[in-house]
């Protein structure tokens, strides 16, 4: 089993409560696969057989996460998931499939790899209407010219990320905050998910 010392430092280098469930998943990809091999693509680790790439993990600050390239026809499409990956969010390895459901999805994306399965087609997206500024988003705008000039020079995704960030929100003085934290970036000529950009 050939390891790629660049995910072990991953793994080293993630959140502590991510550790386990990285090499976890690591591990469980081994043994369905023992000529999986290793690499870092995109800043994370991404085990590749038969020529593609076959799944990958990564660690953040609260939560991990695995996924399938071919996701749809490894484990479905299902229920909408919350953030990245196969399964979700993944806080603990008890957020995981049991270790025998995991494998089996693992062996199934092999053999997709393995017969040169290609992944469906992505659908194209139905164009979501522009988004609608919150009365408190739109006060505050007018309060600050610089961010209302960013705002207004924004694509409507970008607006959009604004506006979700701020209106799911659930308690007021979390709102409030999030409120001024947009002013600020906007008025820096920011994006919502800045940070993770690249320059």
């Amino acid at each position: 089993m050939a390891r790629d010392p660049r995910v072990d430092a991953y793994i080293e280098r993630a959140a502590p409560f991510a550790q386990p469930i990285l090499a976890h998943v690591r591990a469980l990809v081994h043994q369905a696969c023992p000529r999986v091999e290793e690499s870092i693509k995109w800043g994370m680790p991404h085990f590749s057989h038969a020529g593609a790439i076959l799944c990958g993990m990564a660690g953040f600050k609260r939560h991990a996460a695995f996924g399938f390239r071919k996701h749809a026809q490894v484990v479905g499409e299902g229920e909408p998931r919350e953030g990245m990956g196969s399964y979700g969010k993944i806080a603990s390895l008890a957020d995981l499939p049991p270790d025998p459901v995991l494998l089996a999805h693992i062996r199934r994306a092999v053999a997709l790899n393995e017969d040169g399965g290609k992944a469906p087609a992505v659908r194209k997206a139905v164009a979501k209407p522009p988004p609608q500024a919150p009365a408190d988003l739109v006060a505050a705008l007018a309060q600050h010219p610089a961010a209302q000039a960013t705002f207004d020079a924004f694509p409507p995704g970008c607006r959009r990320e604004y506006i979700e960030w701020i209106v799911e929100a659930r308690r007021p003085e979390t709102r409030a905050k999030r409120l001024a934290q947009a002013l600020e970036w906007m008025g820096a000529g920011k994006r919502r998910n800045w940070k993770y950009e690249r320059c």
